[in-house]
């Protein structure tokens, strides 16, 4: 196990010594670590505090820039969907796991496992209703105006 990894995996052991869960993350840029992040679940009541996001948005803060093409992400565990999209987002083109998503759910956490099937199937057969609405006339359309800035 290389450097970065163990450290993401450090950090997921300490996190649950805190009360946390077992995810711990570790964003590199050229060899050097640009940013860590674990599960902060227990510290706020914010789900979007997941490991590998609070290292992204460390790391865009600390580099300015939303950019982050060239960095590689080292996960403790298998990034869920929330996650994913946000590594796609950001330019990540590289992640090394430990923890698969089905070891997680062997674990009792089994969300992203069924976040992910449910991604999969088309928007009319998923657990939570979306619909679309489009816009009706008269009003400004966001998409429009932003293509014509």
């Amino acid at each position: 196990m290389d450097q970065f990894m163990k450290r993401a995996v450090e950090l997921a052991v300490k996190n649950i010594k805190e009360g946390g869960q077992p995810f711990g993350a570790v964003l590199v840029k050229d060899d050097e670590v640009i940013a860590e992040g674990v599960n902060e679940l227990h510290i706020k009541y914010d789900v979007s505090g997941h490991a590998e996001l609070i290292a992204i948005r460390k790391a865009q803060e600390k580099l300015q820039t939303v950019d982050l093409n060239g960095c590689t992400m080292y996960a403790s565990g298998e990034p869920c969907p929330m996650c994913m999209t946000a590594i796609y987002f950001s330019g990540i083109k590289k992640v090394y796991y430990c923890a698969s998503i089905e070891d997680a759910k062997g674990a009792g956490l089994g969300a992203s496992s069924f976040i992910y099937k449910d991604l999969s199937l088309p928007r009319e057969q998923r657990s939570i209703d979306i619909v679309h609405m489009p816009l009706q006339s008269g009003i400004v359309d966001p998409l429009s105006k932003w293509a014509n800035k």
